[in-house]
């Protein structure tokens, strides 16, 4: 079993229990929020610098550096990045970050990063304006080929991974010099 399969078992199931537990949102669309102690610098430089800067973002950041991808998305972009905080990375099955971080791994590790990343720099008006001319739903293709489809409901953007998973948008347009950060509650994870 690969491990993209166990992601996809574990985020599926995690996903149910959420749902039953009725975990609310942190942010509507285009509002600001920090929540769990999380801020961000206005302005904070590249995309990297903003991870770098974020305590709620530590995971990604070392799985950025683990991937090679720093001097990537510290380029010129524009990218728009939907970034997974650490308790997305935290609800993963048990062991499966320390698996992705082994330099084996390496080539996983970059296409499930890269299913996070777009090319171009999309606000969240932006997306909501696209879903808005699409019957609520539009969809973005990520560096890596994967789709990610965003809803809009009840003022709050939700992103669909290919695998079937919905995470929320709890804190969106992070401006960096190379583009836009949207803070989101889920590891996006590619198919297969």
């Amino acid at each position: 079993m690969t491990i993209t399969n166990t992601l996809r078992r574990g985020t599926a199931t995690l996903a149910l229990v959420a749902a039953s537990f009725g975990m609310a949102s942190l942010a509507t669309a285009g509002e600001k929020s920090y929540g769990s102690g999380a801020s961000y610098a206005k302005d904070a430089g590249t995309i990297v610098d903003a991870a770098v800067a974020t305590d709620d973002l530590s995971t990604l950041v070392a799985a950025v550096k683990a991937a090679g991808l720093v001097d990537t998305l510290a380029g010129e972009g524009p990218f728009t990045v939907f970034a997974p905080t650490n308790a997305a990375f935290d609800a993963l099955p048990e062991g499966t970050v320390a698996t992705l971080l082994q330099p084996e791994n390496k080539g996983q590790l970059t296409t499930i990063l890269t299913s996070h990343v777009v090319s171009g720099k999309l606000k969240a008006k932006d997306v909501i304006a696209a879903a808005a001319a699409n019957g609520g739903k539009a969809e973005v293709t990520t560096l890596s080929g994967a789709k990610l489809k965003a809803k809009v409901k009840d003022g709050k953007v939700y992103i669909k991974d290919e695998s079937g998973n919905w995470g929320q948008v709890i804190t969106a347009d992070v401006k960096t010099s190379n583009g836009v950060v949207h803070v989101v509650n889920q590891v996006l994870l590619p198919a297969g």
